[in-house]
């Protein structure tokens, strides 16, 4: 386990600092760091599974070891009984339930054996679960942190794209070609101007001429009326 964890943690170890020049390397080492630790992961689920099958044998053992000695301490008391009732021979009920009480003993200390391996496994599940969850938490955490690592790559990508591009722009052609459009410009307008005022100084000699014909056939107008005027007075 601790050697894991140093092949992890070499992303930040005096001999990671010449590869985190490039961001694809520690990218590189963070997922090879995360398949490491799920191949461990992988191991002690496996290894969880096996020492709890180890604990429900021995609980299994504990059981039926307990039940046999309790059956035949039963058998030797029910011996001794019918021995008393005169039911059997006093002497072949008591060498009987002698042998029973060895049975008895035999399958307690089985079951007392199955106890201590029982309590030993136990021991075993707590620390491997301990691991386990220990690794589940590493697991997590280092997949977070590669998220944030890519998202950083992209964003540093983009932004040194950005200043490479700006960098080789030439500052001073840039310049010239902005006064060259200014100058362009100023020609474009100043020649709208003229044509503007030519276009006026046409429009008002034309309003000269029309207001000159039109005071003329005014006055026109005037003669007539006169002399239609003097025509009625003769009549």
């Amino acid at each position: 386990m601790a050697n894991l964890f140093k092949r992890i943690f070499r992303i930040g170890s005096a001999e990671a600092h010449s590869a985190l020049d490039g961001l694809e390397d520690p990218i590189k080492m963070t997922e090879q760091g995360i398949r490491e630790m799920k191949e461990e992961l992988h191991k002690s689920l496996e290894g969880l599974a096996e020492v709890k099958a180890l604990v429900i044998r021995a609980r299994n053992e504990v059981k039926t070891e307990s039940d046999k000695a309790a059956e035949y301490e039963a058998k030797a008391l029910q011996l001794l009984k019918k021995a008393e009732a005169g039911q059997i021979d006093a002497n072949e009920a008591e060498r009987l339930a002698t042998e029973a009480l060895k049975k008895k003993e035999a399958h307690a200390k089985h079951s007392a054996v199955a106890k201590a391996s029982m309590d030993k496994y136990e021991v075993s599940v707590k620390q491997i679960e301990s691991n386990v969850q220990q690794l589940k938490s590493n697991v997590s955490s280092w997949e977070n942190e590669l998220k944030t690592l890519r998202a950083r790559v992209k964003v540093s990508s983009a932004q040194k794209n950005i200043n490479k591009h700006l960098a080789n722009i030439d500052s001073s052609s840039t310049v010239d070609m902005l006064e060259k459009m200014r100058d362009k410009v100023n020609k474009e307008e100043a020649l709208a101007e003229s044509y503007s005022e030519i276009a006026n100084e046409s429009k008002s000699l034309d309003s000269e001429i029309d207001s000159a014909l039109k005071s003329d056939a005014s006055s026109d107008v005037q003669s007539d009326l006169d002399r239609l005027k003097a025509q009625l007075k003769d009549k």
